[in-house]
C-alpha cells in the first residue's frame, strides 16, 4: 500500500555559504510505494523531497500571481470608485450644504444633485425637510416677536404718555381730565394684562402633550364664564366624551364665544354629536360671518379686525393650538 509522511527537517550539516532556495524550508516529505511481483512484495520504492518554499513557489507561479494581483487591485479600485460615487460624494455634498444652511443661505435648501444610494437620498430628503421646517419655524418666531413687540408697545406708549402728562401737568388739570387720563392708563394696563394672559395660554397650548384625559361636553360647558354680551344655547350632546380636559375644552369654547361677541353676534349655538368614535362640536352664531378675504388669515397670530374693541387676534390661534395638541 501507499504511505506518506511529513517530518521536520533537521540537518546535521551546517548551512551552505550561499542560501539555497531548494533547502530553505524546514520540512521534508517522504513517500513509500511497495513493488509487488506475482502478488508478493518484492521491494519498496522510497522517495524523499524537500518542498519548495513559498518564495520559490510564488516565483514559479509569477504569471498567475501577477494576474491575481491585477484582478484584486482592479476590484479594489472599482469598489473604491463605487463607494466614492454612492457614499462619499453625497456625504461631502450634504456636509457642504449644511454649512451653507447654517450660514443662512436659504437657496441651499434644495435636493442634492446626486444622491447615490436610496438610503442617502432618504437621509438627504429628511435633513432638508428638517432644515426647511426649522427655517419656517425661525420665520414664524421672528414674525411672532415682531407682532408681540408691536402689540405691547402701543399700550405701553399710551400708558407712558398719560402718566407723563399727569406727572407734569396733573396739578393744572381739572378732576375730569385727571380721571380721563387715569382711565386710559387702567384700560391700557388691562389690555397689556389680557395680552400677557393670551401669550401664556398660547405658549401652554403649543407645548401641551396630548394625554388620555377625558371629559363630558357638559362638564366643559359648565366651566364657561357667565356671558352677558350674547346668549349661548346648548343643543344637546352634553353626555358626549372629549379626549381633553374640561379646562382646555372650556378655553376652546370661551375663545370661540368671545370671538363671536366681538363681531356683533347676539346668539351662539353649540351642538355636539358623536360618530365613528369621534366627537364633533359645532359652534355657530348669528353674526356677520367672515369675509372671503379674511378666511385664510383668521388663525394668524395677532390678526384681528376688532382691535378697537379690545381684540388681540390670538383667540383663534389658541383654539387651533389646543385642538392640534389633542
Amino acid at each position: 500500500r501507499y504511505a506518506s509522511a511529513l517530518r521536520q527537517r533537521i540537518s546535521d550539516e551546517p548551512p551552505p555559504s550561499l542560501y539555497s532556495v531548494s533547502r530553505g524550508t524546514r520540512v521534508r516529505v517522504f513517500v513509500a510505494m511497495p513493488a509487488a511481483v506475482d502478488g508478493k512484495v518484492a521491494g519498496v520504492v522510497y522517495l524523499s523531497r524537500t518542498p519548495n518554499n513559498i518564495v520559490k513557489h510564488l516565483y514559479g507561479e509569477r504569471g498567475k500571481v501577477g494576474l491575481a494581483a491585477i484582478a484584486i487591485l482592479g476590484g479594489t479600485l472599482l469598489i473604491g470608485l463605487v463607494f466614492l460615487r454612492t457614499v462619499s460624494r453625497p456625504i461631502y455634498a450634504l456636509m457642504e450644504r449644511t454649512k451653507r444652511i447654517a450660514a443662512g443661505d436659504r437657496d441651499a435648501i434644495r435636493p442634492l444633485d446626486h444622491h447615490g444610494t436610496r438610503e442617502m437620498a432618504a437621509l438627504s430628503d429628511a435633513f432638508l425637510d428638517m432644515a426647511e421646517k426649522l427655517h419656517a419655524r425661525s420665520d414664524s418666531i421672528q414674525t411672532f416677536a415682531t407682532h408681540v413687540s408691536h402689540e405691547l408697545k402701543s399700550p405701553l406708549t399710551a400708558i407712558q404718555g398719560a402718566a407723563e402728562l399727569l406727572r407734569d401737568s396733573g396739578s393744572a388739570m381739572d378732576e375730569g381730565e385727571r380721571r380721563r387720563f387715569s382711565n386710559n392708563i387702567v384700560t391700557d394696563a388691562e389690555r397689556l394684562n389680557l395680552l400677557v394672559r393670551r401669550l401664556l395660554d398660547l405658549a401652554r397650548a403649543e407645548n401641551l402633550a396630548p394625554g388620555g384625559e377625558s371629559t363630558l361636553v357638559g362638564a366643559a360647558l359648565a366651566l364657561l364664564p357667565a356671558e352677558d354680551r350674547l346668549a349661548v344655547r346648548v343643543e344637546g350632546g352634553g353626555d358626549i366624551r372629549l379626549r381633553m380636559s374640561a379646562e382646555n375644552a372650556a378655553i376652546v369654547l370661551a375663545n370661540l364665544i368671545d370671538n363671536s361677541a366681538r363681531h356683533g353676534a347676539t346668539l351662539v349655538s353649540i351642538t355636539a354629536a358623536s360618530a365613528g368614535g369621534k366627537a364633533t362640536i359645532l359652534v355657530s352664531d348669528d353674526g356677520a360671518g367672515i369675509s372671503p378675504s379674511n378666511r385664510g388669515r383668521i388663525f394668524e397670530p395677532f390678526f384681528t379686525t376688532r382691535r378697537d374693541a379690545g381684540g388681540t387676534g390670538m383667540g383663534l390661534g389658541i383654539v387651533l393650538a389646543l385642538l392640534k395638541a389633542h
